[in-house]
């Protein structure tokens, strides 16, 4: 009689289908117009996201079958499940062109989850994300709509046009090569290496528990802009780099007095 065989990596991919049980039944929730049940669903599966590599490093279980169900696992919790609750909340009543803008965070989460797995068997940088990670991009647009959208936060008349900023703006940053960063782990080396890093992620997450939620949003907004404005300095000092090179190279030949 055959035995089943159930090896250490069981453990892990329990957390990882977790996740994509979280997911799931915040797509149900969304259906039912219960966003903010939703979105603690999705608090969920992002948990369970963030300790299945936790649990994978700690059992020594990690495996090329344990990324890939990671990556099938966070499209539906981090990019079906806020598309759909785009859709819900606005999209539903524009058409095809409604579609189309409620489906583009998950069309460009998955395609952002494929270029990773290419990314993280070579030179990927572990306290970076490049480009805007698929949780991020979920936890903005359900942040978005929860507190901001369909809590009357502002004029009816600019519910259109913010809700399609939010949606082609998440989608254009995940794809997108800047750089973003990594939750820091809890470790003294972690604390020690990037003090600043680890206090702002942590005065965040105080901020939200005390908010109730509320402060989120625009938390998110600040993570993104810190991105944003890290790239745009990296950029400046390349093309400073490269003006100098080019400097050096035209006054590296004769001039027209030398003999």
């Amino acid at each position: 009689m055959a035995k089943l065989r159930v090896t250490r990596s069981i453990i892990p991919n329990l957390f990882t289908l977790m996740n994509l049980f979280g997911g799931f039944i915040a797509i149900t929730r969304i259906a039912q117009d219960d966003f903010y049940g939703a979105m603690w669903f999705m608090i969920l599966a992002s948990i369970f996201d963030a300790l299945d590599g936790a649990v994978a490093r700690l059992t020594n279980a990690t495996s090329e079958l344990g990324v890939e169900l990671d990556s099938l696992c966070d499209a539906v919790s981090f990019g079906l499940a806020p598309a759909f609750l785009l859709y819900k909340a606005h999209f539903f009543g524009m058409g095809s062109p409604g579609l189309i803008l409620a489906a583009l965070p998950a069309l460009a989460g998955t395609y952002r989850l494929a270029r990773f797995n290419v990314l993280v068997s070579g030179f990927q940088d572990k306290r970076y994300f490049v480009g805007m990670p698929i949780p991020s991009g979920a936890i903005t647009i359900f942040s978005y709509v929860i507190f901001f959208h369909t809590a009357d936060f502002y004029p009816v008349a600019w519910q259109t046009p913010s809700i399609v900023i939010v949606s082609i703006g998440t989608a254009m940053l995940m794809v997108s090569k800047i750089k973003f960063d990594n939750l820091p782990r809890l470790s003294r080396r972690a604390v020690r290496e990037r003090p600043l890093v680890f206090a702002g992620f942590a005065l965040g997450f105080i901020a939200v528990i005390i908010s109730k939620g509320q402060y989120l949003f625009p938390l998110m907004l600040v993570y993104i802009t810190f991105g944003l404005l890290r790239a745009l300095v990296q950029r400046l000092k390349r093309t400073d780099v490269d003006d100098d090179l080019e400097d050096m190279e035209e006054g590296s030949g004769p001039g027209p007095f030398d003999m």
